[in-house]
């Protein structure tokens, strides 16, 4: 009987939990198991602070208790060690947060695999999401890749491009790779088992690379057209989301759409981040740089969310203003 490949999966949120749930429900049945989940640790979490566990944690402890869990503030030498007492054969990643440095890689008979949310080599790094939208492309992918020194330098095991229709957000487009990850990774690990696999190596000379984003991105620039605006509105949804002032006060941006400039209500030359009007279907018209921004849902710092005629409802000035 041949032996079944031993899997130590390392991932943390969200995104993660669907392939892990796959990894965890498929593997007795094509040639690999689940052999403990590396994660990362507790944290504090809302305002009462209390201690959580991670999204893949949670996850894991559904499917079953038996399988362990590690939860190393670094991978060090009693991190390797709690590794090793596993006995896995390969490591499988996807967005666990740190970085597998030489030693701990060697732990791993047949390597280490990470899935990666881009066509790569196009966006390396952490935020090839947010990325993707930002930058309006007509489509996007996961890569699975071998893990190498250099992040997301690894051969391409598999690829599959994921359209994009321009009103996706980071947490839409989480939700597809999430799957598209579930979907792969499992048929993948099912032929590394059986006969291995040969990767491709990428072009390092098209690779582009994507950095972390910091909370005051957000900040919307009403001199930017209203087509890059929105997009940062959908690629900073649900973090650190699009903001701007009114009378002082921070003023989120949950959800709009541009409009061309002859099809909004008020002047071309008004100037940018002037409240314009409102349109009945649309939502609220405010002037960017080139084009207009309709505006359907927006939020006070600490007030709720609201619908933008809920919205008016309790700020009638707010369309003779001027934001930013």
């Amino acid at each position: 009987m041949q032996k079944r490949l031993r899997i130590l999966f390392a991932g943390s949120p969200a995104i993660a939990v669907p392939a892990l749930e796959a990894i965890a429900r498929r593997g007795n049945g094509e040639g690999f198991v689940l052999a403990g989940l590396l994660t990362n640790p507790d944290s504090p979490k809302g305002r009462s602070g209390r201690l959580e566990q991670t999204e893949c944690a949670d996850a894991l402890l559904r499917i079953s208790a038996q399988i362990p869990v590690l939860k190393p503030e670094k991978l060090d030498g009693a991190a390797r060690a709690q590794a090793e007492a596993l006995k896995p054969d390969i490591l499988v990643s996807f967005a666990y947060g740190k970085i597998f440095g030489p030693k701990f890689l060697a732990l791993f008979p047949q390597g280490g695999i990470n899935a990666h949310p881009s066509l790569l080599p196009k966006y390396r790094g952490p935020t090839p999401i947010p990325a993707a939208i930002i930058n309006r492309e007509a489509e996007t992918g996961l890569t699975i890749q071998r893990l190498a020194a250099e992040m997301d330098s690894g051969d391409i095991l598999a690829q599959e491009k994921v359209p994009l229709s321009g009103r996706e957000t980071t947490a839409s487009l989480s939700e597809a790779m999430a799957q598209k990850a579930a979907e792969l990774l499992p048929s993948l690990l099912g032929e590394i088992a059986r006969d291995g696999l040969q990767g491709q190596p990428q072009d390092h000379g098209a690779a582009s690379y994507c950095q972390l984003i910091e909370k005051s991105a957000g900040l919307i620039d009403w001199s930017m057209s209203a087509w890059e605006i929105d997009a940062r509105i959908r690629a900073y949804t649900p973090w650190p989301l699009c903001w701007t002032t009114s009378r002082g006060l921070q003023l989120f941006i949950l959800k709009a759409e541009p409009i061309d400039q002859d099809a909004q209500t008020g002047p071309a030359s008004a100037a940018p981040g002037k409240v314009l009007g409102k349109d009945k279907n649309k939502g609220i018209l405010i002037q960017a740089g080139k084009g207009a921004l309709a505006v359907s849902a927006l939020q006070y710092q600490t007030k709720k969310a609201l619908e933008w005629k809920v919205f008016l409802n309790g700020a009638r000035d707010f369309l003779c203003e001027t934001l930013g």
